[in-house]
Parts: structure tokens; sequence; C-alpha cells
């Protein structure tokens, strides 16, 4: 069982460098024989989904990694589910463009509701996971511990606050983007402390 859980974490992580490395190929190099600084400054709704898309990829992928050291065993559902979270994951490039391209013109709202989206189908996806591994008993330890509690309570926020990230976008992009932002720093921070900080 600990070879195929290692076979899983492996195709993951390949899944997960992948999907990062291709968010820099929307960077394009400007044409030779023109201002280079000025379009390079242009450049600036790239460089910001670029950077945005990476930090959420990496974060993603702590995530995923704390998830998979706290499974003891693995089954075909755990393959299937975490292949659907894959599938999110591989999409991200795409809304990453679509961003980039569009947020400096009048469909900026239309490119960020794409983007929030992308994010709030994931955090569904990362609770449609370990709903499963909680349900099926693949957790190497009680589901009625204290961390297993606090992760369960801090996946449980995800798709609620990705959904008024994502309603917000109608009223505004920047704040949006801006609790979007907010929100992949407090998936930095391990389950216990989250809820230390939540009840301070």
């Amino acid at each position: 069982m600990a070879s195929e859980k290692g076979r899983i974490e492996a195709f993951s992580d390949g899944i997960f460098g992948i999907a990062a490395t291709l968010l820099v190929f929307q960077i394009k190099i400007p044409p030779a024989g023109q201002n280079l600084a000025a379009n390079l400054l242009k450049q600036w709704p790239s460089y910001f989904a670029f950077v945005l898309s990476f930090i959420f990829i990496g974060i993603m992928w702590v995530n995923h990694h704390r998830l998979f050291t706290l499974i003891r065993k693995a089954d075909d559902g755990l393959l299937v589910i975490n292949l659907l979270l894959l599938l999110g994951v591989t999409v991200v490039p795409f809304p990453t463009s679509v961003l980039a391209a569009h947020l400096a013109t009048p469909n900026a709202r239309t490119a960020t509701f794409l983007y929030n989206g992308t994010y709030l189908v994931t955090a569904i996806l990362f609770n449609i996971l370990w709903h499963y591994i909680l349900h099926r008993g693949l957790l190497d330890q009680d589901r009625n511990s204290d961390p297993i509690r606090n992760i369960s309570r801090q996946y449980a926020l995800g798709p609620i606050l990705y959904l008024v990230c994502f309603t917000t976008t109608y009223y505004s992009v920047r704040l949006s983007l801006l609790l979007n932002t907010a929100l992949a720093i407090f998936y930095t921070i391990p389950a216990s402390r989250a809820t230390y900080i939540r009840a301070r």
C-alpha cells in the first residue's frame, strides 16, 4: 500500500509541476525592433496572473502533500477522485491566460469570473477528496482527533469563501482578486494554526 500511495503522490507532483511550468508560456517575448521597456511594461497583467497562479498552484500542492501524509492506504475511489482534483489543477493555466489577456480590458470581469470559478471548483474537489478519505477510513489516525477535525473545519470553509470571491467579482474585480489572494495565504497555514487564529 505504501508503494501505491507513493505512486499517486509522484504522479500528482508531476501534474502540479507541469501546470506551474505552463503558466510562464503566457508571457510573450516582445517583438524585436520596438521599444522593449515599454512593451515589457505593457505585459503587467501577464506577470500578475503568472505570479498569482503560481502561488495558488504551489499552495494547492502544499495542501495536497499535507493531506497525503495523513493517508495510510489508497483504494480505487481515491485514485479517481484524486484524478478529478488533478484535472482542476491542469485547467489553471487556461483561466490564467484569459485573465492575463483581459485584465486591462472591458472584459476583465468575465475573465475574473472564469478565474475565480476555477478555484471555487478546485475547493469543492478538495472537499470531496477529503470527505471520501474520511468516510473510507483511509487515514492513519482517528477521524475524531483534533488535527483531523481542524482540517475538516478548514476545508469546509473553502467552497463558501471561494463562492464569496466569485460573487464579489460582480461588484469589484480588484477586491475579488484580493480576497482570492488572502484565501490562498490562509490555506498555507496548517489547519491547527488556522483554527487557533479563528478562535482569537
